[in-house]
């Protein structure tokens, strides 16, 4: 132990630190990871992409993950033993990175695991108790410390949770960090499986940024085209949306829900936006015998339409911001395009119009949280702390 912590402070006492970043979201769709050398911290931290790759579920691992993600009845067994096999998934998947890109272990300082999760649980989609705010995600870094002789953090969801917020989303404190602007208005999207963004003030100090989720981004068109089609996870390149056409009807019922009337910010997840959500939906629209093509559409257009709609909440028409766009969701040319046709008041650009690999984004963002942890200055968040995450030493 004390030769960790002596690691530990060496570690956080160096002018960079070479951190893999790893991010598994809410599309069950495999695990990204990004290699990041983090120069300084704070207000000061600079980060270069040295390598990022993304390494995909096997169709047998997803039907795993899906049988115990988003569920309220459960199976422990299940989830103790997946707890396990996704950590030890993850750290040979590591191991693998690093030799494709002729690296050593020994080499990296540090590994910031985000893990899988399994169930987010804010407060105002439950009112049955008084707990407040929870979230779980798997993937033991203990499994992925030893496996790959790295210094692992993880678990960084809890200590947001534990101070009374949602926690989600968390990429507001490297959004501040890495992408704030003295010039422009920002408004940082991400469309993963749900969609969240950050809109950072120029000249804005943390206290004006406001970070929230919107809703489903690729979660329920990934669910259904799943469901009607078991070869396919998502629907490449919108190839069955652009056969269909918007279901005002479907629309209206999909859009009748609380959870678009709370106030912001607010976070959200597969346990709401599910399969179940759209049967009701189609159900109480009386469109359940619409064709395939047509709910696609439909679900395209809902995505967008909750975007634009809690974008065009949090800005004002006195002011002009710039939107880039990251996450799965940038793949997808019609949501893109609804969402040019929505947002036709704010300028939208591509991720990488700022000089970063949208895809590596969240991966490389929790690699940040890691070099805060280890040697940050908590102070500049308005707050009393932002160390997050749990740190695991290899034996």
């Amino acid at each position: 132990m004390e030769n960790g912590i002596k690691k530990l402070y060496e570690i956080s006492k160096k002018e960079s630190r070479l951190i893999i970043g790893l991010m598994s979201g809410t599309s069950l769709d495999g695990l990204d990871i990004a290699l990041c050398r983090i120069f300084g911290s704070g207000l000061n931290t600079k980060l270069e992409l040295l390598a990022f790759d993304s390494f995909p579920y096997t169709s047998d691992f997803k039907k795993k993950l899906k049988q115990i993600s988003f569920k309220i009845d459960n199976n422990l067994e299940l989830i103790t033993l997946i707890n396990k096999e996704l950590a030890v998934l993850h750290a040979n998947m590591v191991n693998l990175f690093l030799k494709r890109n002729q690296l050593k272990n020994e080499e990296m300082d540090l590994i910031a695991s985000h893990g899988q999760t399994i169930f987010h649980s804010p407060q105002r989609l439950r009112k049955q108790d008084s707990c407040g705010h929870a979230t779980l995600q798997i993937g033991d870094a203990d499994q992925i410390s030893v496996q790959t002789k790295i210094i692992t953090l993880s678990d960084f969801r809890q200590k947001n949770v534990a101070e009374g917020k949602e926690g989600a989303p968390l990429v507001v404190y490297g959004d501040y960090l890495l992408f704030k602007s003295n010039n422009e208005n920002r408004i940082l999207l991400n469309i993963g499986g749900i969609s969240n963004f950050t809109i950072i003030p120029k000249d804005g100090n943390f206290s004006a940024i406001l970070s929230t989720d919107s809703g489903p981004g690729n979660t329920l068109m990934d669910q259904f085209i799943h469901q009607n089609d078991f070869s396919k996870f998502y629907d490449y390149n919108a190839e069955v949306a652009l056969q269909g056409n918007i279901n005002y009807s479907l629309l209206e019922a999909l859009l009748d829900h609380s959870f678009f009337k709370q106030d912001f910010p607010k976070s959200t997840g597969p346990e709401l936006f599910n399969l179940n959500y759209l049967n009701n939906a189609l159900e109480k629209s009386f469109t359940s015998n619409i064709s395939i093509p047509d709910i696609m559409a439909t679900l395209n257009w809902f995505t967008a339409f909750t975007i634009a709609e809690a974008v065009n909440a949090n800005t004002t028409s006195s002011q002009k911001y710039k939107l880039y766009f990251s996450g799965g969701g940038i793949h997808n040319p019609l949501l893109i395009q609804n969402l040019h046709q929505l947002l036709n008041n704010v300028e939208m650009y591509n991720f990488n119009q700022i000089g970063f690999n949208p895809d590596a984004k969240e991966a490389a963002l929790f690699a940040v949280l890691a070099n805060e942890t280890i040697a940050g200055d908590y102070s500049i968040f308005d707050q009393t702390t932002l160390s997050m995450g749990k740190i695991s030493l290899p034996n």
